[in-house]
C-alpha cells in the first residue's frame, strides 16, 4: 500500500496517473489491478481527459449540480459551509479500480486517473494507492 499526500485548493484537480503508473511498475505483480482510493468525504477520484478546457468545464457543471452557497442541511447539523461539497464527493465517488498487464495501465489514450478537492477551503488530500 502506499499513501499520496496532495496539497489542494477548493476545486483543485490534480492528475495523479503518473503516481499511480510508478506504483504499478514497481508492485511484484505483473497483471492485476490497482485501487485508487481518496480518504475523506469531500474529495473524489475519477478519470478524464486531462485538458484545459475539462479542467474548467468539470468544477462548472458541478457547481450547477450541487452550487456553493445553497442552503444544505448539513450547514445546520455541523456549523459549516460545505454540504455541496459533500454531495459532489459523493455523486463523483472516492475510489476507481484500475486493472493492469505487463505491469501497464488500462487506460484509454486519453484517459487520466484525477483526485479532486470539492471542500471548501484549501485540503491535503491523502489518496491510497493498494495493488489487488
Amino acid at each position: 500500500m502506499k499513501v499520496l499526500r496532495i496539497a489542494m485548493r477548493r476545486d483543485d484537480m490534480k492528475d495523479i496517473t503518473d503516481e499511480v503508473r510508478n506504483y504499478v511498475e514497481e508492485c511484484d505483480k505483473e497483471s492485476g489491478a490497482v485501487l485508487v482510493f481518496s480518504k475523506g468525504s469531500t474529495g473524489a477520484i475519477t478519470t478524464i481527459e486531462y485538458e484545459p478546457g475539462l479542467k474548467k468545464d468539470f468544477p462548472r457543471i458541478m457547481d450547477k449540480i450541487a452550487p456553493y452557497g445553497e442552503d444544505y442541511e448539513h450547514h445546520k447539523t455541523w456549523h459549516d459551509d460545505n454540504g455541496s461539497s459533500h454531495v459532489k464527493a459523493s455523486i463523483v465517488g472516492p475510489s476507481i479500480v484500475v486493472p493492469f498487464k505487463d505491469k501497464k495501465l488500462l487506460l484509454g489514450t486519453w484517459q487520466q486517473i484525477v483526485v479532486v478537492n470539492f471542500d471548501t477551503k484549501d485540503r491535503t488530500r491523502e489518496v491510497i494507492l493498494q495493488i489487488l
